[in-house]
């Protein structure tokens, strides 16, 4: 097995339901402080870390973002394949996520500010 293929098992590429895209460390932070957005950032990888939510047998990819290009109310994220944007990212927020929308599938309404879910491909 190649090198590439190892990183796609390992990370479980082919196995999530659910990606997480979070704003975090921008290179000019506007939506939030950065010390905010990486503090969201840490949060999300010990939790689901913790949760056992993301590893070679994942329910969750989660991917750190330089910027969204929502730049108010950060740290934002968005998560995929429901298309689900959320503001206020904030450690309390991220744990009503996760426990909501990535583990239970229901959006948290809430803190959702814009939907475009992903199209089915076939």
């Amino acid at each position: 097995m190649n090198e590439l293929s190892q990183t796609v098992k390992s990370l479980g590429l082919e196995k999530y339901r659910r990606h997480i895209f979070l704003c975090a460390d921008a290179t000019e932070p506007k939506c939030c402080p950065r010390e905010q957005s990486v503090a969201a950032w840490e949060y999300l990888k010990k939790r689901l870390k913790e949760l056992n939510l993301v590893g070679p047998e994942p329910l969750v990819y989660r991917s750190k973002s330089n910027c969204l290009r929502v730049c108010i109310q950060g740290p934002i994220a968005v998560v995929y394949p429901e298309g689900t944007w959320y503001h206020s990212c904030t450690p309390e927020v991220l744990e009503q996520i996760i426990q909501e929308h990535l583990v239970g599938g229901k959006p948290v309404v809430q803190f959702a500010f814009a939907k475009n879910p992903m199209c089915d491909p076939d």
